[in-house]
């Protein structure tokens, strides 16, 4: 594995990350939603990661190299919507409330959705620490080669 590579491995978890820090940027814009366009309260979202693998090449095969592949870095394959419950809130008041006073609010936590958050920013953090480490790897060896 080539130090461009780790690069591109570090970047793949950017992406992913951001994205992830995007979904859960709406689930908390959404944790007051209790009429979407298809009806009924916000349901939370959440981001689904798999790893990326690399391809084979004839080369890999004629070293027998592919017998240690290494993963590529990270996609995300899906948004999933939580199927976990609505939460019931007494409000009679509410526009959305129904015949017993008891309105439907979204499936968000805030807590849940702050935790996630903290982890999504630590990943992206490490992330680009790794990038960083490669880019001053890659000016050492520069200033070993102008020696």
């Amino acid at each position: 594995m080539g130090i461009f590579s780790s690069m591109e491995i570090s970047a793949s978890g950017l992406t992913a990350q951001r994205l992830r820090m995007d979904v859960i940027s709406n689930n908390i814009a959404n944790v007051n939603t209790t009429r979407t366009e298809e009806g009924g309260p916000y349901r939370r979202q959440r981001v689904v990661f798999q790893e990326r693998k690399r391809d084979i090449t004839f080369r890999d095969l004629l070293e027998g190299s592919y017998l240690k592949q290494m993963g590529a870095g990270v996609r995300v394959v899906a948004i999933e919507e939580d199927p976990s419950p609505f939460k019931l809130v007494y409000d009679p008041s509410h526009p959305d409330a129904d015949d017993n006073g008891y309105v439907r609010m979204p499936n968000v936590n805030i807590v849940t959705e702050m935790v996630d958050m903290i982890s999504a920013t630590r990943s992206y953090e490490a992330n680009v620490t790794a990038i960083n480490a490669a880019k001053s790897m890659i000016n050492k060896a520069l200033e070993i080669g102008r020696a």
